[in-house]
């Protein structure tokens, strides 16, 4: 019988090394010579600025050799109080340890890293160079306020890569799987890393989910509903009502176009379209396109004009009224802030009212998307963008991982490579995946004219479709929910921005991050968020006087609502003269097929 189990074993392992040769020689042949030139290629031009930035903080660094040696003296201070506890640890003397993870940080759950004296040691001499190393990169004096923030930010790139965890001799927990299984876990886990890298056709694109688990419409953006409009850029779908009556006004969402818009439509239970239907909300969602090389000349006024307005439009034409409510999520809270300016301009008042999921109106403080955004970097993706027409989703969503590299990247390289694992079945990580692609066009005067130059901001300084942008004069009550420890609109960013306009406002600040914290549905009874009947001159004094309350903001956000509304109902709408069923066709638009 154990000869019958080792023949196999053998058989199976046999097997996977073919596969691996054959995937492996196919990889070398059509991609590697191309990538080979594109990373050298990238690596002289220094298209980051990173090489500049390390040499700009060396040159201070040797002018100041005194901070250096200091910076080293403390490091062998602290690598000597390592040893010292170790020996006692090793004779059976309990000692306190000298490096502990950050609160949250997953890297070191397994309980080998603390009880075991020899993986206790690895982590706490890793914890303890890791602390030194960007103490030292921030202590450097004199630094512009840009190389200062590269050298942060990929001094803990280089520091979170560089963690024992992410190593198969380094990581108990990848040992012991490597034990049991007789190394197919490292088999399999190169078999996972070259199906990556076919899926990302010569780039390595790591899968964070079991993507054959979804389908749009039978398992995620499920909530019944018809497309009733579309042009080249969106499809506008209408939902069908769950109460047999509804909110007059209609309700529109616009969500950012660099993602799907079913972020808001995961399953029934974390649904924000589904939970506004059931609250008596007739719900009308964009789905914007996943444009190609044909729509490269698409403006951030074609946005503006075939997007926001003509949405709004078409909602008010459906359901038959003259005034409507939008929500803009993220991107699309930035153009639904353009639009409202511009209907004030035009003195046109369709708008009721307006809710901001995490949106930047001020870009004066972009935190650490900044570091990818700078002159330099801009004309470099420019030029890229020029040569095929578009951004691919792709390369922004590797960016936005970056921001969170140890959740986003390295606990995948874990599992995927070195546990050798398939990625679990999860919708948020599916939808992640599902990136899209933006006109270089757009993309280019969303770049300059936002993050670059901050000219939204300033009356008149842009003009769209004709009309001079001025967010002072947008007198419609507004509401502004921003999250704590969101990296991509940061909530102190989101709040500057807030103030820009000129009618009544609410700001509401909910815990966790740029999704999760928005994609929090009462009955989860997760997190928190703070409330304050008055809007302080800064950030700070906001939060300072503000309240906490347990749960999440949608209640907030429909007793908000409800106000602006003034409980004036009709009889449900049903969709009418419907194009497609949802969730359309325009979502089922792929930048890739999965490999697996």
């Amino acid at each position: 019988m154990a000869e019958r189990d080792d023949d196999v074993s053998r058989a199976q392992t046999a097997h996977m090394l073919q596969e691996i040769a054959e995937r492996t020689s196919h990889i070398l042949k059509e991609f590697g010579q191309k990538n080979l030139e594109q990373s050298m290629s990238a690596a002289v031009k220094d298209e980051l600025g990173i090489a500049h930035a390390y040499m700009d903080m060396y040159s201070r660094v040797l002018m100041d050799p005194s901070s250096f040696a200091a910076a080293s003296v403390n490091y062998w201070i602290d690598a000597a109080r390592l040893w010292q506890s170790a020996w006692m640890k090793m004779l059976g003397h309990e000692t306190a340890p000298v490096a502990v993870p950050a609160k949250g940080d997953a890297r070191f759950k397994d309980q080998d890293w603390s009880g075991n004296f020899v993986f206790d040691y690895i982590k706490q001499s890793y914890l303890i160079a890791a602390r030194h190393l960007q103490d030292a990169v921030a202590g450097v004096e004199g630094l512009p306020e840009d190389s200062q923030k590269k050298i942060a930010f990929f001094t803990r790139q280089y520091v979170d890569a560089l963690a024992p965890s992410n190593f198969a001799a380094t990581n108990p927990q990848v040992l012991r799987e490597t034990m049991a299984s007789g190394g197919q876990n490292l088999l399999k886990g190169l078999n996972n890393l070259l199906a990556d890298i076919e899926k990302g056709e010569g780039q390595l694109r790591i899968s964070m989910t079991d993507e054959s688990a979804f389908q749009l419409g039978r398992n995620v953006a499920t909530t019944p509903g018809k497309v009733v409009h579309q042009n080249a850029l969106m499809q506008l779908i209408q939902y069908q009502p769950s109460t047999s009556q509804v909110y007059r006004r209609p309700l529109l969402i616009i969500p950012p176009w660099i993602n799907k818009y079913y972020i808001l439509d995961l399953r029934e239970k974390n649904s924000f379209i589904k939970w506004a239907v059931d609250q008596g909300h007739t719900v009308f969602v964009v789905s914007w396109v996943n444009p190609d090389q044909a729509l490269a000349e698409k403006t951030f006024a074609d946005y503006l004009t075939e997007g926001a307005l003509e949405a709004m439009q078409a909602a008010l034409k459906a359901t038959g009224e003259d005034k409507l409510n939008v929500i803009g999520y993220c991107l699309g809270g930035t153009l639904l802030g353009s639009a409202l300016a511009w209907l004030a301009a035009k003195g046109d008042e369709r708008v009721a009212c307006a809710t901001f999921f995490v949106s930047l109106l001020d870009f004066s403080q972009p935190g650490e998307l900044g570091v990818f955004i700078d002159e330099a970097q801009v004309q470099n993706l420019e030029r890229r963008m020029n040569e095929r027409g578009y951004l691919e989703g792709s390369e922004m969503a590797s960016t936005f991982n970056l921001l969170r590299a140890n959740d986003l990247v390295w606990s995948f390289v874990i599992n995927n490579y070195l546990m050798g694992k398939d990625p679990f079945p999860f919708d948020l990580l599916y939808w992640n995946s599902d990136a899209t692609r933006m006109p270089a066009k757009m993309h280019s005067f969303y770049l300059r004219n936002m993050y670059l130059k901050n000219l939204l901001g300033v009356p008149g300084a842009i003009e769209l479709a004709g009309v001079p942008i001025d967010l002072s004069k947008v007198k419609v009550p507004a509401y502004f929910i921003s999250t704590v420890e969101d990296h991509i609109a940061p909530w102190k960013s989101t709040y500057l921005g807030a103030r820009y306009l000129g009618g009544p406002l609410r700001f509401v600040l909910g815990g966790s991050g740029h999704i999760a914290g928005i994609v929090n549905p009462p009955a989860a009874k997760k997190y928190h968020y703070w409330t304050s009947e008055s809007l302080a001159p800064t950030p700070e004094a906001w939060l300072q006087g503000a309240t906490q309350h347990p749960g999440s903001w949608w209640e907030d956000w429909q007793r908000w609502m409800d106000q602006q509304n003034g409980g004036d109902k009709v009889p449900a709408r049903i969709p009418s003269n419907a194009i497609e069923d949802a969730p359309g066709s325009y979502v089922l638009q792929r930048l890739a097929k999965p490999s697996r």
